[in-house]
């Protein structure tokens, strides 16, 4: 059970800081950064080390990721993307109700069609399709799929892993090519003038919401912890600390090797016998996606990759990481990512309760 907690205390995951599967993961992650970053592949920091781990894993090389090293990175992921919110935030929130109610059409479109997909041509099976089809949300859809009988766990994880490659690999070479992004000037005197007690305020608060939210089983617990802790913190004025631009260096090195962690024990043969359907999958959310943020853009003036960002079936942090790097509004996409893992854990048992009854 403790494996499973959002911020593991103990003895075991003390031990795989040290271990010579994490030594292997930086060993292989940082050249892979540093190649990928001179070819100047944008996010260089996570797509040099997502890929080259992933081949590592799928190789066969016994590597490993600590859930410690990985939540510590995300917490401080979240105390930056912190960074971003103030009074003036509060302004547009009445406008998000309305972006959070095209994305509930958006998860009960996608699920509905992307899974009789799956059912007809890659002879999944009902729930099994369903999981998969999902618009992101794999750890929490797992924990559910272990629950339901006749569900193959593989095949989730397969299918969300592959999605997750495809998106995160090919978005910010979109991004990139048809968005000027602009590079922040860094003033690294102001972040020295800084009170480290606001810090380490700030980073205690958040560990303590973020084990509050991890009790009550909130998704993403780790990320919307943070937010909230560092939030509230900072409108009331209470502490303020902005961590300076290179720290998500570390962070992308960190993320995207974790996430080339995830195919362990996986075989290539594996992934490609579910490359071409879930590439198919994968297409079809994307244009759902697209849909979605064109409706957006009628009801709330945001920058369109911004919207197709908050509506991309990636993973939450991954996409986080996306919208610091191209600087698009990472606390709105985080926001609309938190809420579309709300929906995605509300809705998918309902639309299997009903295929058990043959309502639909």
């Amino acid at each position: 059970m403790q494996n499973n907690q959002a911020i593991p205390f103990n003895k075991e995951n003390f031990k795989q800081i040290f271990s010579k599967e994490f030594a292997l993961v930086i060993i292989i992650s940082l050249p892979s950064a540093i190649i990928a970053e001179y070819f100047n592949i944008p996010l260089a920091w996570f797509l040099g080390p997502m890929i080259a781990t992933s081949i590592a894993t799928l190789a066969g090389l016994n590597i490993k990721m600590p859930k410690l090293v990985l939540s510590s990175i995300l917490i401080l992921l979240g105390l930056y993307i912190g960074n971003y919110i103030d009074k003036s935030l509060f302004s547009q929130i009445h406008q998000w109700a309305w972006t959070s109610c095209i994305m509930l059409v958006y998860i009960i479109l996608s699920v509905f069609i992307v899974s009789k997909y799956l059912q007809k041509f890659s002879k999944y099976e009902e729930k099994t399709s369903i999981f998969s089809a999902a618009p992101g949300a794999l750890g929490p859809l797992m924990i559910l799929a272990e629950d339901e009988k006749k569900t193959d766990l593989s095949q989730v994880a397969t299918s969300h892993l592959i999605r997750l490659i495809i998106i995160i690999t090919v978005f910010p070479f979109i991004v990139d090519s048809f968005y000027e992004t602009q590079s922040i000037e860094v003033d690294y005197k102001n972040f020295e003038d800084q009170n480290l007690i606001n810090l380490i305020f700030l980073i205690i608060s958040s560990l303590i919401i973020i084990l509050v939210f991890d009790k009550l089983r909130i998704p993403a617990a780790l990320l919307s912890g943070t937010l909230f802790a560092s939030g509230i913190l900072q409108i009331s004025e209470l502490a303020s600390y902005r961590l300076p631009p290179n720290i998500i260096d570390y962070c992308l090195l960190i993320l995207g090797s974790s996430v080339g962690c995830r195919f362990a024990n996986k075989t290539f043969n594996e992934i490609a016998q579910n490359t071409l359907h879930s590439f198919i999958a994968t297409f079809l959310l994307v244009i759902l996606g697209l849909l979605a943020a064109l409706v957006a853009s009628l009801v709330i003036d945001k920058n369109f990759f911004t919207l197709l960002l908050s509506y991309c079936p990636g993973g939450i942090y991954e996409v986080a990481v996306i919208a610091i790097f191209f600087n698009l509004d990472p606390e709105f996409v985080s926001f609309h990512h938190i809420i579309r893992l709300l929906m995605i854990l509300f809705i998918v048992p309902i639309i299997l309760r009903f295929t058990q009854k043959n309502l639909i």
